[in-house]
């Protein structure tokens, strides 16, 4: 008996039980990487939801607490740095570079196609279409460098604006500004193009609250036609207009789009009008299964096309019918460039951009 003990414990017959035991279920790699892309994608979802009042109570809360002293100090650098958001931000490059937004880039994945070169001698305003509901294809090319804009468009700077409101929250204007995302207000983009030299490009989601809307899956339409104060900046500012359009912005969530006239509907313009945004009621899957309802977008391509730039003068007054006149070669220019590539990206030849 004893030496049958001892026999069992060499390490060879130790080695051997071990073998024979079952291994653990470690997941795949392909899996482990969908689960990174995912948890990406919702990480950016949920800040952009609830970041920037989460950090407003936490403060709120900090003054109640021994933390009382951390909670002034930040609060005294927030009335310091209050006006930061519309001169110029504070860009990081290490941020904009972070390993997590390759993993949201490759969640859908977003592509980013150039189509042709753009002088670092002047300053841009891309118009970006369709707005989508979270706008992910304008945020991972133009606030990230997941998609290597910098690469592909060198000397070139982009700035993505958006709701000025944004930036009152703490902790959320910051990681805003470290992505160089901007308040799309005047002040701010007026400096971004006269005192910031050049080589900017100012990324306006020209449909905004309106537009978001009306988008559902298949669907391609942008609010335009009426939508001209971009075209006066760039002619007051002599900053070159450039049509971008995203196909699959749309997909990555399901939407209910009321009718005109219906109460709910009355309710989203209302709040459109007073806070900046309408609040869309939308649905993508959750985070474990495609079959159930969830805040996670939908695995739908993203890719978005930088058309042809629209050389504008300066014009410090422009009249109406100069306004007209650009706004609609732009239009055209946009139009043009839904019908080169759509067919390239899903779409059939049938299919038609929708001016609203």
């Amino acid at each position: 008996m004893g030496r049958q003990l001892d026999g069992y414990g060499t390490g060879s017959s130790v080695l051997s039980v071990l073998q024979d035991l079952p291994s653990p279920p470690w997941p795949c790699r392909s899996k482990m990487e969908k689960h990174l892309q995912c948890i990406s994608v919702l990480q950016w979802v949920i800040s952009f939801l609830a970041l920037g009042l989460s950090a407003t109570v936490l403060l709120i809360y900090m003054f109640c607490t021994d933390c009382w002293l951390i909670a002034a100090m930040y609060t005294a650098w927030l009335i310091f740095d209050w006006n930061t958001p519309k001169q110029g931000g504070r860009r990081s490059s290490w941020v904009r570079n972070w390993t997590v937004w390759t993993y949201f880039r490759d969640y859908f994945p977003v592509r980013l196609i150039k189509t042709h070169d753009l002088l670092p001698s002047r300053n841009y305003i891309f118009g970006y279409h369709p707005h989508g509901i979270f706008c992910f294809g304008a945020f991972c090319n133009f606030g990230t460098e997941a998609t290597s804009f910098s690469k592909k468009f060198p000397g070139i700077k982009p700035s993505l604006a958006t709701l000025a409101g944004n930036f009152r929250f703490p902790v959320l204007r910051d990681y805003l500004m470290s992505g160089g995302i901007c308040p799309v207000n005047k002040n701010s983009i007026d400096y971004l193009l006269t005192c910031n030299g050049t080589g900017n490009a100012v990324v306006i989601v020209v449909g905004g609250a309106a537009e978001s809307l009306e988008c559902a899956p298949g669907k391609n339409s942008v609010t335009l036609s009426r939508r001209k104060g971009f075209v006066r900046l760039a002619l007051e500012k002599g900053s070159d207009l450039v049509p971008v359009y995203s196909f699959g912005e749309n997909d990555a969530y399901q939407q209910i789009i009321f009718e005109e006239g219906s109460w709910w509907r009355l309710v989203q313009r209302k709040m459109q009008k007073i806070v900046g945004f309408a609040p869309c009621l939308f649905h993508g899957c959750s985070f474990f299964s495609a079959e159930t309802w969830g805040i996670v977008p939908y695995c739908k391509p993203i890719t978005t096309v930088v058309g042809e730039p629209i050389t504008v003068p300066k014009v410090e007054e422009p009249t109406p019918d100069v306004v007209d006149q650009y706004h609609a070669m732009y239009i055209q220019s946009l139009q043009c460039l839904f019908d080169k590539y759509k067919t390239h990206f899903g779409l059939k030849e049938s299919d038609v951009l929708e001016i609203l």
